[in-house]
Formats: structure tokens, C-alpha cells, sequence
């Protein structure tokens, strides 16, 4: 499995950007996927995620009402629309996915709980 994030940049606070991440090389379908992020000094948090079955979805709540996560038909790439972004919002993006046949019993939100992850792409908000 494989997955691709794009999106990532320079934006001004109260600024936009839409993350994505393509994901291949799966032969069943996934469990989840989703977002999560690390800002220097601190720990991985998980951002926001959907589930593959009914599409429900999570959201911190440093970030609700201002992110939207939501995925294309074929459920193989998935988006992170930021708005409203702040300076905290600065971080290294990951996108992340829990296969199938991972079987744990950990929320998607918790990093304990994908197995597989991409590459992260940088997210700088400052004015």
C-alpha cells in the first residue's frame, strides 16, 4: 500500500488549503484513512478521518468547523479542506490508512491504530 499527500505550503493566517492523498496498492477494500500531524516539539495528533464503510468521520476539536475531510468515489484519494487556518495549525501532514486485515481495536484518530502511512507534507501558516 502506498500513499501519496500533496497540498502542502505557505499560507497566511485565515488562509485555505486543500490536502490530498492518493492511495494505491490496497486489494481489499480499507478500514479508514485519515490525517494526522506533528508541529515541532510535539506529538502526533490525529487531525481528522473517515470510515471506508459508511463514511462517518472524526474531527479534533482544535479544528472542527474549520477542516473537512471527505473522499472521491472510487474512495481512493481523500481530501483535507483547511480553512480559517492559524498559526497552530502549522505542522508536518500525514495521511495514513488502517487496512483491512489490521486488527486492532484503536480508534482511527489514534496512530495506534493505521498501519499504513505515507510521506508528510508541510503545512506553514504565518503571516
Amino acid at each position: 500500500v502506498q500513499l501519496q499527500a500533496f497540498g502542502g505550503g505557505l499560507v497566511q493566517p485565515g488562509g485555505s488549503l486543500r490536502l490530498s492523498c492518493a492511495a494505491s496498492g490496497f486489494t481489499l477494500d480499507y478500514y479508514a484513512i485519515g490525517w494526522f500531524r506533528q508541529a515541532p516539539g510535539k506529538e502526533r495528533e490525529g487531525v481528522s478521518c473517515i470510515s471506508s464503510s459508511d463514511g462517518s468521520t472524526y474531527y479534533a476539536d482544535s479544528v472542527k468547523g474549520r477542516f473537512t475531510i471527505s473522499r472521491d468515489n472510487t474512495k481512493t484519494t481523500v481530501y483535507l479542506q483547511m480553512n480559517s487556518l492559524k498559526p497552530e495549525d502549522t505542522a508536518l501532514y500525514y495521511c495514513a490508512l488502517r487496512s483491512s486485515e489490521y486488527s486492532v481495536n484503536y480508534p482511527c484518530h489514534d496512530s495506534r491504530g493505521m498501519d499504513y502511512w505515507g510521506k508528510g507534507t508541510l503545512v506553514t501558516v504565518s503571516s
